[in-house]
């Protein structure tokens, strides 16, 4: 049998000879390639393809988010998968599937059963990763894109980015080749009354009074849909203005001044909106957990809450006529960092570094912080900086040989028989936040990790503001400062300006300067 590789895109019908064959091949999407042989043509796709997401709100401005992804993703392994149980907080939820069963009732279970294909499925694809976050994966996509090569972001368990199986990648990409062969399907089902019934998705779901998850209230309306993986997701339709009641208090806490609570409303609405593509691949805008913004019951957002959010209705940062990269933290030590110090992307205007504190205390600093005799200095002297009092404005870790090994075999970037002797910072940034950090073992190799993957890796490390140093054969002390990686707002920071009576506007135009503060087209 001869397989033949069609390495072209196709815009319309076209006509190859191929080992004296003539073969008519039709339009087929940028991430798929043909193989042919003598009997027929087989397109595969990188990933499963999605069915369409029913509209169940016409609200303007309304978000997908996922409230709970990879659903039955156990039953892939042939393992037994936990049901979806769905409680009302009061009248009946109404469940409609893709084919018009309509299930009423205050408590709805969903469990998981496997069906398997007569005709097994094949997704063919090179993968590039894992990434320590979206933004770095974005980056390499957006080179990919440079290059004219289309790929695509996903997040089975890390952030990787896909690309068609036939397209030359060239090898500074390093990329795994990948041929999965998927046999069966996982399908809902509803379980109740001694009767199971077979669902299709995707399937909508209404809590009149809201829908009791996770020790919380969530109104919705809902939908239960397949992502590209095989597994599904419990995604919440939520309008963004009511989406910022389970975002802002989990974000910078119930008891922060009103102008902090208002300045964190703006941001994370600007953030939601700049960033509403990062789980397209699966069929939804955001997560709720911290690879987006935490989203939590928004039911429990207070009077003061909701009047930062009401007095902020509508409005973002943006910076030539787009939303801007409103990333914050927790507190930056003492030192805003630029934003390619954080994310292997490019430079911003309103993300560079910035000492974060007084005229009076940042003339005393003595620049650059790249230079390590003047981080250190800066690092263990007192400072005056704002939102100092946050408990990991400064911070000591120890982490030994054992733990680095682990670590490092973890992330899957060692062997179980790397044994670590050496910890060098190679690179920092303006700010003095570590960049490149290469590990050195006993025979010599070294492991080199950069920017977000530092933290990814060794996740008992707050930041990458640090200094390290062997303090005894084996064992490593980091001193540091900040919690996060530093760019964009302190909220540690914005608290105490708040406190000295700067406004929210002030607040804004201190962390994200050169930024316009309007309302959301």
């Amino acid at each position: 049998m001869i397989f033949v590789v069609i390495k072209s895109y196709l815009q319309s019908q076209k006509r190859f000879l191929i080992g004296g064959l003539l073969l008519l091949i039709g339009v087929h999407d940028s991430n798929q390639f043909c193989i042919a042989n003598l009997s027929k043509v087989e397109v595969f796709a990188t990933h499963q393809a999605l069915p369409n997401t029913p509209v169940i709100s016409r609200e303007k401005n309304v978000l997908l988010v996922g409230i709970k992804p990879y659903l039955g993703k156990e039953i892939i392994g042939n393992n037994n998968s936990p049901s979806l149980r769905l409680v009302s907080n009061g009248r009946k939820l109404i469940l409609k599937d893709a084919n018009g069963i309509i299930r009423k009732a205050k408590e709805i279970n969903i469990e998981w059963r496997s069906e398997q294909l007569l005709e097994p499925k094949v997704f063919v694809r090179q993968t590039i990763g894992p990434f320590a976050s979206f933004e770095s994966a974005e980056r390499l996509a957006n080179d990919l894109k440079d290059r004219g090569i289309e790929s695509t972001i996903a997040h089975p368990f890390d952030w990787e980015v896909w690309v068609a199986g036939h397209i030359q990648i060239p090898q500074s990409f390093k990329s795994t080749y990948r041929k999965i062969k998927v046999s069966k399907l996982v399908f809902p089902y509803l379980n109740g009354n001694n009767l199971k019934i077979d669902l299709k998705g995707p399937i909508s779901l209404k809590a009149p009074d809201g829908l009791r998850w996770e020790k919380g209230i969530y109104m919705g309306p809902f939908s239960i849909q397949p992502d590209a993986y095989g597994s599904w997701t419990l995604v919440e339709h939520v309008p963004i203005e009511r989406y910022l009641n389970g975002v802002v208090p989990y974000e910078i806490g119930v008891s922060s001044p009103e102008a902090a609570l208002a300045a964190q409303a703006v941001l994370a609405r600007t953030w939601a909106v700049a960033n509403s593509h990062r789980f397209k691949v699966d069929g939804y805008n955001l997560c709720s957990d911290t690879q987006c913004q935490v989203y939590k019951d928004p039911s429990k957002a207070n009077q003061k809450i909701k009047a930062a959010i009401k007095k902020t209705a509508g409005k973002i940062l943006t910076w030539n006529k787009k939303p801007i990269n409103t990333v914050y933290h927790a507190t930056n030590g003492g030192v805003m960092a630029s934003v390619d110090e954080a994310w292997s992307i490019n430079q911003v205007p309103y993300l560079r570094m910035r000492l974060d504190g007084p005229k009076q205390w940042t003339r005393k600093v003595a620049l650059p912080l790249s230079n390590e005799k003047y981080l250190k200095s800066f690092l263990f002297s007192k400072s005056e900086a704002f939102g100092s009092d946050h408990p990991l404005f400064r911070w000591e870790r120890t982490l030994d040989s054992y733990q680095i090994s682990k670590q490092l075999n973890q992330a899957k970037k060692v062997s179980s028989t790397f044994y670590p002797n050496k910890i060098k910072v190679v690179k920092r940034g303006t700010s003095g936040r570590v960049t490149s950090l290469n590990i050195y073992g006993m025979t010599g190799s070294a492991i080199s990790l950069e920017f977000d993957d530092i933290r990814r890796v060794f996740r008992q490390l707050p930041s990458t503001l640090f200094v390290v140093k062997e303090i005894k054969e084996g064992k490593w002390l980091f001193s540091g400062g900040g919690f996060g990686h530093g760019a964009g707002m302190s909220q540690s920071g914005a608290i105490e300006l708040a406190k000295n009576g700067w406004t929210t506007k002030q607040i804004l135009s201190h962390y994200y300067p050169k930024t316009k503060f309007g309302f959301l087209p």
